[in-house]
């Protein structure tokens, strides 16, 4: 919610690239599958790194990158006069499978117990169906809770690059294995915030 929250100061630097990449006749859609590319080159990284802290900060900007571009094609869409129920869907669409292959990448690639990583992409799957259900209930879009997938996506990205500078241990995990954990504990708070709001809402 922290950086979400920074979302209309973002979109004022965002804009101009956006407005720039959608003059080159590049389409909204293909911004948004060149995310999910990214994203998935990023859960590579992260599962065949062999605890390289190079590769890890390679994924970590495979990570930027994704999140850049997801910030842009909605954007593109909206300055283009084309912005529609269809793009939002494949928007959304795209957002979960990026989400799976980044976390699973990490935990799948040995950098925290695989029971934390289960606990931290359910998490996170609730959190973003519980966003979305809001919208299907005509309650609006909620992106509330203490962490959103722009906080997510800045955490994993500081730990990566954490892990590259300073590769320690805690208790047998490094800074990528804590994040996991705290977006692992963090995604369920939020989801539970999510669905108390939702239920006050449907209670007025």
């Amino acid at each position: 919610m922290t950086f979400n929250a920074l979302r209309p100061l973002a979109s004022k630097f965002l804009e101009p690239v956006a407005r720039k990449t959608a003059d080159a006749g590049i389409s909204p859609n293909a911004i948004s599958m060149l995310s999910l590319v990214f994203a998935i080159l990023s859960g590579m990284m992260y599962y065949y790194s062999g605890t390289d802290p190079l590769i890890v900060l390679i994924a970590g900007l495979l990570v930027a990158l994704n999140s850049f571009l997801d910030a842009i094609d909605g954007l593109m869409a909206r300055y283009l006069g084309i912005a529609s129920p269809r793009g939002d869907f494949l928007d959304h669409v795209i957002d979960r499978y990026s989400d799976v292959f980044i976390i699973c990448g990490i935990f799948f690639g040995g950098y925290v117990y695989w029971q934390i990583g289960v606990v931290a992409i359910v998490g996170v799957l609730l959190t973003s169906y519980l966003g979305t259900q809001a919208q299907a209930l005509r309650l609006g879009r909620y992106y509330g809770g203490v962490i959103g997938r722009a906080d997510r996506l800045v955490l994993i990205m500081l730990a990566s690059l954490v892990y590259f500078v300073y590769p320690f241990k805690i208790y047998g995990l490094s800074s990528l294995g804590w994040m996991i954990l705290v977006i692992a504990i963090g995604s369920h708070i939020t989801a539970l915030q999510r669905i108390a709001h939702i239920w006050r809402q449907l209670n007025e």
